[in-house]
């Protein structure tokens, strides 16, 4: 307890309060504009917190997270282009909603569900946390070798179509990690004589670029004036009682879902919201509403999302294993700031765990009380033209990368990075297993090397926890391509007639009713 309340305490400092407004604005307006992602904004932000201590850098980094959940609704329901990709499934009912004249009953009901999903998510995190955290220190090299293993193969098997390009991005990040000083002897491995590379590549370089610059120069080479105008009429905001009710199971049952969604590495609230979207339309008494306007499915998409920022958090401060991109981009720093997320925090810094809880909490009732502010000046910003954007966020990845070393040879590591992100992007290669190969290859190496340093091979199949987690591994590679095999054949049997069990994918259903509206 007295860990706890030095931890709030911290919160009380001046300093930590301009740093949750300044997070909290930049949240709301990344999330506002389509095409800034919440890991874009929390990469470039982090070039910029390096020299803070860890709980300013902390309340920046977790406020943009939070305030990006809140901020990408508005160009959903108004324009409907997702400001993120949480905020996908809010496309389904949120614009139709606004068409109806009810866009500020929209935003309303959005905001309200989304602060209630992260709510339960950090009661989540404050409760399965620690308990997590004690399991796993329990952990020896070989189990933390199988549970690195796992991370990496959920991120391969949920961010790509393919498996395949899954791994061999994995690969390659882990190849990255490889460059350097080895982690056991200390030696120079794949340098040729540069030294810059003899600390690696710079993660926060290699971030910004494939989660930056890449969408940066994506969006260049690809922009088209969007013929959609925001909606102005946004009608009456509040709810009325019989709606607080129809909004009640669809948020309990999503809340669930996104919390149970986010613990599993790797998996994002745009996983999570489709999957309740879909979920509360299976148990609706009017499903054939959703997709038209449906409160219900507002409610169930925007819970489920946001409830996994507190399952994504409790994965990356017990475990160490990212719970996202967003969770990848915050080890990076606390990295830097020679904290290091996983088993041992609960244990050295619990103070530091309980000023994370209350930097959540604070900026989710902080984000409640902007969005329920008029937003028509949010509104307004969606007018603004592209470049204007581009050109801001081209010169803060720069700054943001140079000030972490003060040395342009990261920002060309950054400009390096955004390139080979942009040919990933276009031939379907997913940036996500690069970033936790590189960010997690050196824990998994020597943790490698000192388990059959030990025990010898042997070790990883004898050991319960390690057998169970690298089978876990191999199953989660070989679940999609068991489920798409078996679809395929679902739909050869169905000889184009269509299918009526509803059995489909969720995602794939989802985001084909979002190209056909958009």
């Amino acid at each position: 307890m007295s860990a706890f309340a030095e931890g709030l305490s911290a919160l009380l400092d001046p300093t930590v309060a301009i740093c949750l407004v300044l997070g909290l604005a930049v949240g709301t307006l990344v999330g506002a504009f389509p095409g800034i992602t919440g890991s874009m904004a929390v990469a470039l932000a982090s070039g910029f917190t390096l020299t803070l201590e860890p709980v300013q850098g902390l309340a920046v980094l977790l406020t943009i997270y939070v305030g990006a959940n809140y901020g990408d609704r508005i160009p959903s329901i108004l324009v409907n282009t997702p400001g993120t990709p949480a905020a996908i499934a809010t496309t389904l009912d949120g614009y139709p909603m606004a068409k109806q004249g009810k866009a500020g009953l929209a935003l309303v009901s959005s905001s309200m569900v989304t602060t209630g999903g992260i709510l339960i998510s950090i009661v989540l995190f404050l409760f399965a946390a620690r308990p997590v955290a004690q399991l796993a220190l329990k952990f020896g090299p070989a189990e933390m070798f199988a549970l690195v293993v796992f991370g990496l193969t959920i991120m391969i098997s949920i961010s790509s179509k393919s498996v395949l390009k899954g791994i061999l991005t994995g690969i390659a990040g882990l190849a990255i990690a490889t460059i350097g000083r080895d982690p056991i002897t200390g030696d120079s491995r794949f340098v040729y004589g540069i030294n810059d590379l003899n600390s690696g590549l710079s993660f926060i370089a290699v971030i910004i670029g494939l989660f930056g610059i890449a969408e940066l120069f994506d969006q260049l080479l690809t922009h088209q004036q969007s013929k959609i105008k925001p909606i102005s009429a946004l009608g009456r905001w509040w709810p009325t009682k019989a709606e607080y009710k129809e909004m009640g199971k669809p948020f309990a049952v999503s809340s669930v879902i996104g919390m149970i969604v986010g613990v599993v590495p790797a998996a994002g609230g745009d996983i999570a919201g489709l999957i309740g979207w879909d979920r509360a339309k299976r148990m609706s008494k009017h499903p054939e509403k959703f997709g038209k306007g449906s409160l219900e499915g507002l409610t169930a998409a925007d819970t489920a999302s946001s409830a996994t920022l507190g399952g994504s958090l409790t994965t990356t401060m017990a475990l160490g294993i990212p719970g996202d991109s967003v969770m990848a981009v915050m080890i990076g720093s606390m990295i830097i700031w020679g904290l290091q997320p996983g088993p041992s925090l609960f244990t050295r810094q619990p103070e530091l765990v309980a000023s994370i809880a209350g930097i959540m909490v604070i900026a989710t009732v902080l984000s409640l009380g902007i969005s329920l502010v008029r937003t028509r000046g949010m509104v307004r910003l969606l007018d603004l033209p592209n470049h204007y954007l581009w050109v801001g966020i081209l010169i803060f990845c720069i700054i943001g990368t140079y000030t972490t070393s003060n040395n342009v040879y990261t920002v060309w590591v950054m400009l390096g990075s955004g390139v080979a992100g942009v040919i990933m992007k276009r031939t379907g290669f997913p940036p996500g297993p690069v970033v936790l190969g590189l960010l997690l290859g050196p824990l998994a190496e020597a943790n490698l090397r000192r388990a059959l340093l030990i025990d010898g091979p042997s070790i990883l199949l004898t050991q319960p926890i390690a057998a169970g987690l690298l089978a876990l591994a191999v199953f989660s590679l070989g679940a999609p391509l068991v489920g798409r095999a078996r679809k395929a054949r679902k739909d050869r049997g169905a000889g184009g007639g269509g299918s009526s069990d509803g059995g489909h994918a969720v995602a794939d259903e989802a985001l084909d009713e979002v190209a056909q509206r958009s």
